[in-house]
């Protein structure tokens, strides 16, 4: 029978010592059983090479380490439950969370319970007794710092996806932890992790080239959630990298080095591009969600105010003509007045979000003269979400909200000297600018121009809904 030499067995050694294995006589036993299996192949006639590749395609990548964990499952109490709450709470948590999202799709009651408690199971009893599993069946160092990084992001993209669409506070901020620890802790250390295995030294450029691809692509989601610039860029720079790059370069590694492709190939494709397929279409798509949800209401917000300047300029004119209440007129023009500086705020805000170095501030494009007034041409705004303007123009402190809430509360105090009465009272109380117009606000970013002239649209309709019923009640006083 051939025997194996000292350089054979230590390569053997070596090979198993790298499984991680760490029950010491269970490593000896199991070296001492590739040793005798390589020598009872070598007996038909082959090599070393040869019999230890056929050995180990026999057992395939983890036979080492099921028996490993086997062991560790009929030994380990600590360990059986761990295990089994991982496997047990990972299903469970699972078809919880996957059963609120259909749930929350239909609209169904009960969605947000299920989607907390579907969270709640995966965040705090699966991911906790995984990374007590994992730990329990390496002991290594070398890759702590990888599973507890590994496991802070699956934690706040768990919590920050539930978050975000319970619409709770705090949701932007931990999905933009989930990618600052993705991109600066996870992936740089499963790309050490992967450097330090001596039998993928062929596949380092592709792991460096994929670890670039998915920081490029997790860039862009948290510059997404951030809205800030060159989002999409990144996203789609991502996914071309690992799309037409990684997957395809991968995939022909895979298939050269192993005879039938195995599962954990098939999951590993179908669960990246479910992933960044669903996620890049989104990001195309999500323009178009902002102009089917923005911009129809900011027209029809427009349209609505100036129906109604419509109709106080017809009663103002009617009004006029047959010489009535001269109180009507003084009532039309500081109404005018009030929404010339509406106007005037509308203006300056779409000159300041559309500025270009080098270029003047105008507004030909996005402001057109119409004979009610001055409407915003929203579908040539090039930044309508920009943060900035409303930080400048429309925030409690600026020179310009100042002047807007001064001659509010004019307007205010003029309406009241008008007359009394309960139905004046009333009209009186719809101007408070609390209830239309930004407060303070610990993040400015979270108020974007677009919504700022919504509230002013919102407080123009108001204003002349207000001075429409106060015209009718004058009139009706004469």
């Amino acid at each position: 029978m051939p025997e194996l030499s000292l350089h054979h067995i230590d390569q053997i050694s070596r090979d198993i010592g790298r499984q991680e294995i760490v029950f010491s006589h269970l490593l000896h036993d199991l070296i001492d059983h590739v040793c005798c299996d390589v020598e009872s192949e070598m007996q038909q006639g082959i090599s070393f090479a040869e019999a230890y590749r056929k050995v180990k395609s026999k057992m395939g990548p983890r036979r080492l380490q099921e028996i490993q964990e086997e062991t560790l499952y009929s030994v380990d109490t600590k360990y059986r439950y761990m295990k089994t709450l991982m496997k047990f709470s990972g299903v469970a948590g699972t078809i919880v969370f996957g059963t609120a999202a259909l749930f929350k799709i239909q609209h169904w009651p009960g969605a947000g319970i299920m989607l907390s408690l579907g969270a709640f199971i995966l965040a705090f009893l699966f991911l906790p007794s995984a990374l007590g599993v994992l730990w329990k069946e390496t002991h290594s160092r070398n890759k702590l710092f990888l599973f507890i990084s590994s496991f802070l992001t699956g934690l706040f993209l768990i919590l920050g996806t539930v978050f975000k669409i319970q619409h709770w506070p705090m949701a932007g901020e931990l999905l933009s932890f989930t990618v600052l620890f993705g991109i600066f802790f996870f992936i740089p250390a499963l790309l050490v992790n992967r450097f330090k295995d001596e039998e993928s030294k062929s596949k380092r450029p592709l792991y460096i080239i994929g670890a670039a691809g998915m920081i490029f692509y997790m860039a862009g989601m948290l510059f997404k959630i951030q809205h800030w610039p060159l989002a999409t860029t990144f996203i789609i720079l991502g996914a071309i990298i690992l799309g037409v790059i990684v997957f395809p370069w991968y995939t022909w590694i895979s298939y050269k080095e192993d005879t039938n492709i195995n599962a954990t190939f098939i999951f590993i494709i179908i669960g990246t591009l479910a992933i960044i397929v669903p996620g890049v279409l989104v990001n195309l798509n999500l323009q178009n969600n902002y102009d089917a949800g923005y911009y129809p209401n900011l027209r029809s917000q427009q349209a609505m105010s100036n129906h109604l300047r419509e109709k106080s300029n017809s009663f103002f004119t009617d009004a006029h003509n047959s010489l009535i209440n001269p109180q009507v007129l003084q009532l039309h023009t500081s109404t005018t007045n009030l929404l010339a500086l509406i106007s005037e705020t509308e203006m300056k805000m779409v000159q300041a979000s559309e500025v270009k170095p080098g270029m003047p501030a105008t507004s030909k494009e996005q402001l057109a003269q119409i004979s009610k007034g001055s409407d915003i041409e929203i579908s040539k705004l090039t930044n309508a979400f920009n943060p900035g303007p409303v930080k400048e123009f429309l925030l409690p402190g600026t020179q310009l909200r100042q002047e807007l809430d001064n001659a509010l509360a004019v307007y205010k105090q003029y309406i009241n000297s008008l007359a009394a009465g309960k139905e004046i009272k009333i009209l009186s109380d719809f101007l408070a600018p609390s209830d239309l117009l930004p407060g303070e606000m610990k993040n400015d970013k979270s108020y974007t121009m677009i919504a700022a002239l919504h509230s002013l649209e919102l407080l123009k309709s108001t204003i002349l809904t207000v001075e429409l019923n106060l015209q009718r009640v004058l009139a009706g006083a004469r």
